[in-house]
C-alpha cells in the first residue's frame, strides 16, 4: 500500500559533488526570465499594445498570472512528490516547466492581442512555478540537514544575480521580442543542464490515490492553534505587499511622474533594480549574521519593516530620478535585512518539525499573494484624482509594511 506522497530513500549524508554550484546556476536560469516581465517588459509590451489602458491591462494580466503562480506552485510541488517517472521525480518538472515557460513568453512577445498576452503569461507563470517547486525540492532531496541553511543562502544570492542579469539583458538587447526570449532561452539551457546532471531520486513506494482533501489540508495551518505562525504569516504578507507594490508599476511611474522618456524606461528600471539588489545582497548577509550574533529576531524584523515603509513613503512623492534612487537604496537595505531575518524567525515558529515543507509552503502563499493583490489594488488608488495618483498607492503600500512590523511584536516564542 502506498503512502500519500509515496516514499523515497532517506536524506543523503553528503551532497553530490558540485551540487551547490549546479543549483546556483539552475536558480539563476529560472529567475532570469521570470522577474523582468514583472518589473518592466510586460508593462512595455502592454503599453505598445494599448497605451491608453496600460495600467488597467497590467493589473489584469499581472494579477491573474500571480494568482495562478499562487495555486500552481504548491500543486506542482505535490505532483512532483508523487511522480513515479523513470526519469525521477524532479527532472521532468524542471525541463518541461522551463519549456512551457519559454513558450508562454514567446506568445506574450509575438502575438499582438490582450487575450493572447494574458494566455501566454498564465502559461509562463504556471510553467516557471512548476520548475520552481521542483528546484526547491532538490534541497531536501540532495542536501543533508546540517547544510541546508548555507544552501538556501546560495539560492538567495544567485536569485539576486539572476534578477540583475535578466534586467541587464533586457536593457541591452533591441526589440521587445528579444527582451522576453533571450533570457528565457538562456535560462532554459541552464536549468536543463542542471536537470540532466541531477542524480534525481525515484519513489521507493508508489503514491496512494490522490485525495483533494489531502491536498487542501497540506497547505493550511490553523492560526488559532498556532498563533505565532499566524502572526509570522501576516507579517510576511503585509511587508511583501509593501515591497512588491512599488516594483509592479515602476515602469509606468517613471514616465508618468518622473518624466523619463519611454525609450529610456527599461534602462532606468535596470539601473534601479541593480542598485536595490546590490543593497539587498549586502544587508541580507549582514542582517542574518547580526541577528545570529545578537540571538534576537524581532528587533531586526520590526526595524527593517519600518524602514521599508519609510522607503516606500520616500518614493510616493518623488518627481526626480535622484529621489527615486534614494528611495530604492533605502528599500534595498531594509529589504535584504527583512528577508534574511524574517525567514530565520519563521523557521523558529513552524508548528511541526515533521511538516516543515508543508508549513513553508503556506508561508510561500504570503510571498506570492501580494503579487496578485498589488496589481489588482493599484488601479483603485491610481484612479483617485487625475488617474495617476501614485502617492496614494505607494502610501497605502507603506502602511502595509508598517503594519507588518507591528504584527511581528505579537509573536511570543521568539525574541
Amino acid at each position: 500500500m502506498g503512502t500519500p506522497a509515496g516514499k523515497t530513500t532517506d536524506a543523503p549524508e553528503v551532497s553530490p559533488r558540485g551540487f551547490a554550484g549546479l543549483l546556483a546556476v539552475a536558480n539563476l536560469g529560472l529567475w532570469m526570465p521570470l522577474i523582468p516581465p514583472v518589473l518592466v517588459t510586460l508593462q512595455l509590451r502592454l503599453e505598445d499594445l494599448d497605451p491608453a489602458n496600460k495600467e488597467r491591462n497590467a493589473g489584469i494580466v499581472l494579477g491573474i498570472g500571480a494568482f495562478l503562480a499562487l495555486v500552481g506552485n504548491p500543486l506542482a510541488g505535490r505532483l512532483s512528490d508523487r511522480t513515479a517517472s523513470r526519469f525521477g521525480r524532479r527532472r521532468p518538472w524542471l525541463i518541461c516547466g522551463m519549456a512551457g515557460g519559454t513558450a508562454g513568453l514567446a506568445v506574450v512577445a509575438l502575438v499582438p492581442s490582450l487575450p493572447a498576452i494574458l494566455l501566454g503569461w498564465c502559461l509562463a507563470q504556471l510553467s516557471f512555478n512548476a520548475t520552481l517547486a521542483a528546484l526547491a525540492a532538490t534541497i531536501p532531496d540532495q542536501v543533508p540537514v546540517e547544510r541546508r541553511g548555507s544552501m538556501s543562502g546560495i539560492l538567495g544570492f544567485s536569485q539576486i544575480i539572476a534578477i540583475a542579469a535578466g534586467v541587464g539583458i533586457v536593457a541591452s538587447v533591441p526589440g521587445i521580442a528579444a527582451k522576453f526570449l533571450v533570457p528565457a532561452v538562456l535560462g532554459t539551457v541552464l536549468v536543463t543542464a542542471f536537470a540532466l546532471l541531477l542524480p534525481d531520486r525515484r519513489l521507493a513506494e508508489p503514491a496512494a490515490p490522490f485525495s483533494l482533501r489531502e491536498f487542501a489540508g497540506t497547505f493550511w495551518v490553523n492560526p488559532r492553534n498556532h498563533p505565532d505562525f499566524g502572526y509570522a504569516w501576516l507579517t510576511r504578507f503585509l511587508v511583501s505587499f509593501g515591497v512588491f507594490a512599488p516594483l509592479t508599476y515602476l515602469a509606468f511611474f517613471l514616465p508618468d511622474r518622473v518624466g523619463i522618456a519611454e525609450d529610456d524606461v527599461d534602462r532606468t528600471v535596470a539601473l534601479l533594480v541593480v542598485i536595490g539588489l546590490g543593497c539587498t545582497a549586502i544587508t541580507s548577509v549582514l542582517g542574518g549574521w547580526l541577528s545570529d550574533r545578537a540571538g534576537r529576531r524581532k528587533p531586526f524584523v520590526i526595524g527593517s519593516g519600518a524602514v521599508l515603509a519609510a522607503g516606500t513613503g520616500l518614493l510616493a512623492p518623488a518627481t526626480s530620478l535622484p529621489q527615486v534612487i534614494a528611495a530604492q537604496i533605502v528599500l534595498g537595505i531594509a529589504g535584504g535585512m527583512f528577508l534574511a531575518v524574517d525567514m530565520a524567525l519563521i523557521t523558529q515558529v513552524l508548528p511541526d518539525p515533521e511538516t516543515m515543507a508543508k508549513d513553508l509552503g503556506v508561508i510561500n502563499i504570503a510571498n506570492t499573494l501580494p503579487q496578485s493583490l498589488a496589481p489588482a489594488a493599484a488601479p483603485l488608488f491610481l484612479a483617485i484624482g487625475d488617474g495617476t495618483n501614485y502617492p496614494a498607492f505607494y502610501g497605502f503600500a507603506a502602511l502595509c509594511a508598517l503594519a507588518g512590523a507591528v504584527f511581528v511584536t505579537r509573536i511570543k516564542s521568539v525574541r
